[in-house]
């Protein structure tokens, strides 16, 4: 914007006869930061300052645009980023010792019948009813409420003890939670009360498939920082702003709200809607819990990628507040999404062994 301002008002220009309207920046950065100057030929000069109060805008990809461009400037970030000339073998190599070292401790401290205490907190939690329904709604309130609460903890915790030990605390408490939820859901899920059967309707197992290979699509952007995510890197809470946040700035809540829909009509008993009515209710309170942690976080910048970003998918796009750019097909041609199409082609195939793995564990 203030080059094109520049290349259109010579440096020796006079100043503009105060009667004139005078162009408006159009630049969210600078709509966020830019002071008004005095009507001088030097305001046109003058370069807008970014708030020293957030460090988004060191981080983020501002792409610049002339007056009448479709495009706006990003003041979130790229997602989906892996550029093979920044990263380094060394991390790589931390991460998949970290990773080899979490499953290890996992199996050790909660699977392991001998040793760990997943069975034990099953049983327990199993005592309080006799309900199946009842307890894998328990059970996902349990992991909802840490997992939530210490994701909103997240910011007073890092004071206290760093970012990397933070994650570290945060991961191996949700992790066991996460897994036993899973583990009872497969060794469950045909306890309920059968509501109805569309197993053998036609194209119900396509529009099944299709849904959920969509969802995990929608429920892996953890895949733009795994580093981070093994706090190999410093954790930070990004505001992502391109790829899949174009269509919805909560993909993971809509992911999961398509896992449930296609699991509870493809299975269609009452387990598999008391875990699909507490997932949903979850991930919507995340919704509300997210917007208020990067509002927190990045006041202004949040507020400018809300207003052209929507939780309902689409929506932004539809009314003409998210400009897609003509190369948008690009976002996604990254190894990230590449990595979550793998995974999640991968995960379909290994339903028999999660399922056996599953029965074996007994909870």
């Amino acid at each position: 914007m203030a080059s094109s301002l520049l290349l259109s008002c010579p440096v020796s220009c006079s100043p503009p006869n105060p009667t004139t309207p005078r162009l408006k920046p159009i630049s969210p950065v600078t709509l966020l930061h830019y002071q008004p100057a005095p009507a001088t030929a030097s305001a046109f000069l003058r370069t807008p300052s970014l708030s020293s109060n957030s460090s988004l805008f060191s981080r983020a990809i501002l792409t610049r645009a002339s007056i009448g461009d479709a495009e706006e400037p990003l003041v979130g970030e790229d997602s989906a980023v892996f550029d093979l000339e920044k990263e380094s073998a060394l991390s790589w190599v931390y991460f998949t010792i970290i990773l080899g070292v979490v499953l290890f401790v996992l199996d050790v401290v909660w699977i392991d019948g001998s040793t760990g205490f997943g069975k034990a907190y099953i049983d327990a939690v199993s005592s309080l009813s006799d309900s199946h329904e009842i307890v894998m709604l328990l059970l996902t309130l349990i992991f909802a409420t840490v997992h939530s609460g210490l994701a909103s903890l997240r910011q007073t915790g890092e004071k206290l003890i760093g970012e990397r030990a933070y994650r570290v605390l945060f991961a191996g408490v949700s992790l066991p939670l996460a897994l036993s939820t899973i583990v009872y859901f497969i060794n469950h899920r045909y306890d309920g009360l059968q509501l109805w059967d569309l197993q053998s309707a036609p194209v119900v197992h396509q529009i099944v498939w299709l849904s959920n290979f969509i969802s995990f699509f929608l429920l892996y952007p953890s895949t733009f920082n795994l580093l981070e995510v093994a706090a190999v890197d410093k954790p930070k809470l990004h505001l992502w702003e391109t790829g899949i946040m174009r269509i919805t700035r909560h993909p993971q809540m809509v992911g999961q709200v398509l896992w449930c829909l296609a699991h509870t009509i493809w299975i269609g008993n009452s387990v598999t809607v008391a875990a699909s009515v507490g997932l949903i209710g979850h991930h919507l309170f995340g919704v509300w819990n997210g917007d208020r942690r990067l509002a927190e976080k990045y006041g202004e910048a949040f507020e400018e990628v809300k207003r052209r970003t929507s939780v309902v998918p689409f929506a932004a796009i539809l009314d003409g507040r998210q400009k897609l750019p003509k190369d948008y097909y690009k976002e996604f041609i990254r190894l990230p999404y590449l990595t979550i199409t793998a995974l999640t082609l991968g995960a379909y195939f290994m339903h028999p062994l999660m399922r056996a793995a599953s029965s074996g564990l007994q909870w």
